[in-house]
């Protein structure tokens, strides 16, 4: 009992306090990723690790946060802490951008600071007045794109017989399990897209900053470096990309000037109103018609896990719940995912189109990912909007399953048994699989590919034909999307509920109602308790440690490629670059590393 009411004060106590706001800074301390939708926590697992995860920081938060200090007297300056940023989507960060903009348009400077500025943490810092960066940092613009890993190889030295059946070109979600390298195909569709993000990219920061130095420095970074000789901070200085040298006192300082010194007067302090306290005090709008949200991000699973995954059960019910009530006049299905399971996804798009037969429009709105069973969501949509960032298409299915007969005769262990029928004791992954499991796979994901080209075919009005012409499982940008029909319109969330209120005949106000299950305060409350050493650990404090975050964070595509290979439980609609392209999780990184350490005993083992 004692403990329980020390947990109700606790929660109670944790809440942000309106009253707090103060004249002076909005603070934003961005020490995590940017997020469609936040994680859930488990509460029991946070008492286990006893630190907290990465913090995640949502969007939608941040732009009305933004929105708010424009008017509000008592903002005097937006302050963006970048210092330990892990990062988000192109698309998420354009829209931030748009928002911070929007701040200085009204003449109240935007500053930003961090040692290390990677790619996301300057294309949000591109659009502050000030850019300041540690004398022991610098930035480093790598451009999207990178090597990732093929285990065809390894899979033959473990002795693992991996059985993939597929449909679709570029579908090049299997090409780890079969190849050593990637193919010429997927390398085509790949390198179209990341040139048109990178060119964005450009665009987007030149704009901010027309005299940043940024694609000549990223084009040739050696010389870069070596004419700076080592000193980082400075060749940023001198290429424009950052306005001043300075630690975080000499920042703050500065910042005081601006808004006043905070009342602890300690080096480097000024006067601000944090993010949590200043979102309390600034509630969204609430008039108006009503207008329903549903947000389905992250990978797209089977069951009720989530928030943070999309999965099926879950989505569906929160979709039930919304059609209860009679107040919603449209829908805004607002999608961040390179998809999953096949079935969850179908499961999600029935839900969605129960409110088309009751007569109300519905609106897509593509965040950074809609791919793949991310499109197969869409299809519902009356309008699709989408950013020239996101990452859509990938219109194709598969499956891989592994069996183990090989390695487990290495060891002396053999199957032999009675059959009655060629699918008896099939799938066998003890004995092997037999070609009419194989015969019976391929014909099961031929016509699920089959459906996908039909679903989006119906909802694009055109042709199956034509759909496949743009599918086999070729990714496109949002700008290809658009000219190919895929999507009909570039805006954000807001287009989309601008959209779906025209569409409602709503000539009045209106507002977004999120339909959501409540946060867990509980577990909000423990993982505040805690130390965020998994931040600690991701911040940057040189240009090793921003390489070595980096490599950190590639252990978190080894704990996914695995588990797709040996925890495989339908088959699935997902979108490989999407994933290779996406900020990987920490709890990802432990696994990945967790991996690396299985192998390697397995290894040394043979």
């Amino acid at each position: 009992m004692l403990l329980f009411f020390m947990a109700l004060i606790g929660i109670l106590s944790s809440r942000p306090n309106a009253a707090a706001v103060q004249d002076g800074a909005l603070l934003l301390n961005l020490d995590g990723i940017i997020v469609e939708e936040k994680s859930q926590v488990d509460p029991l697992e946070l008492l286990t690790r006893g630190s907290a995860p990465t913090k995640e920081y949502l969007r939608r938060d941040i732009v009305r946060a933004l929105e708010a200090s424009v008017e509000d007297d008592q903002v005097k300056a937006v302050v963006l802490d970048l210092d330990k940023f892990a990062g988000a989507g192109q698309a998420t960060l354009t829209n931030i951008g748009d928002a911070l903009d929007k701040v200085r348009e009204t003449d109240k400077p935007v500053y930003a600071y961090a040692t290390i500025y990677g790619d996301d943490a300057f294309q949000l810092a591109a659009h502050a007045d000030e850019v300041w960066v540690n004398p022991l940092g610098g930035v480093a613009i790598a451009g999207p794109g990178g090597s990732r890993l093929y285990y065809a190889d390894l899979i033959d030295k473990l002795n693992i017989t991996t059985h993939i059946y597929k449909v679709g070109t570029y579908k090049s979600a299997i090409e780890p399990y079969s190849r050593s390298d990637q193919s010429p195909e997927a390398k085509e569709a790949l390198s179209a897209v990341l040139e048109s993000l990178w060119e964005q990219y450009l665009d987007d920061v030149g704009a901010a900053r027309p005299d940043a130095k940024v694609g000549e420095i990223a084009a040739d970074p050696a010389t870069y470096a070596t004419e700076a000789k080592g000193d980082l901070a400075q060749a940023a200085l001198g290429s424009k990309l950052v306005d001043k040298i300075g630690d975080r006192v000499a920042f703050g300082a500065h910042v005081a000037e601006t808004v006043g010194v905070d009342d602890e007067n300690a080096p480097g302090s000024y006067k601000h109103t944090k993010l949590p306290v200043w979102l309390a005090a600034n509630a969204p709008d609430t008039s108006g018609e009503q207008i329903g949200v549903i947000t389905i991000a992250g990978a797209i699973v089977d069951g009720k896990a989530g928030p943070g995954v999309a999965a099926g059960d879950r989505i569906e019910e929160q979709l039930y719940k919304g059609l209860e009530n009679e107040d919603l006049k449209a829908l805004v299905v607002r999608v961040d995912s390179g998809g999953g399971s096949m079935f969850a996804s179908e499961q999600m798009r029935k839900a969605i189109m129960l409110y088309k037969e009751r007569g109300l429009p519905v609106i897509v709105s593509m965040g950074n990912f809609a791919a793949s069973g991310g499109y197969w969501v869409a299809t519902p949509g009356d309008q699709i909007f989408a950013e020239p960032s996101t990452i859509t298409g990938s219109i194709g299915i598969f499956a891989v399953l592994p069996s183990f007969e090989q390695a487990l005769a290495d060891i002396g262990v053999n199957a032999d048994g009675v059959t009655t029928t060629p699918l008896s004791g099939q799938p066998d992954f003890v004995g092997g699989f037999n070609e009419s499991i194989d015969a019976v796979l391929q014909s099961s994901i031929e016509n699920g590919y089959d459906r996908f080209l039909t679903i989006v075919a119906d909802s694009r009005g055109k042709s199956k034909e034509q759909i496949d012409a743009i599918g086999q499982g070729r990714i496109w940008d949002g700008g290809t999307a658009r000219q190919n029909g895929l999507v009909d319109k570039f805006g954000g969330l807001d287009d989309a509920l601008a959209e779906a209120a025209k569409q409602a005949g709503i000539e009045g106000d209106y507002h977004a109602v999120y339909l959501e299950p409540e946060p867990d305060q509980f577990a909000q409350f423990l993982s505040g308790l805690m130390n965020n050493d998994e931040a600690q650990q991701g911040a940057a404090n040189s240009m090793v440690g921003y390489v070595a975050a980096r490599q950190q964070m590639q252990l978190g595509r080894l704990a996914t490629d695995f588990e797709r290979l040996l925890m495989a439980s339908d088959v699935q609609a997902e979108c490989l670059e999407c994933a290779a392209l996406s900020t990987p999780s920490s709890a990802s990184s432990r696994r990945g590393a967790d991996w690396l350490k299985i192998l390697g005993t397995f290894a040394a083992s043979r």
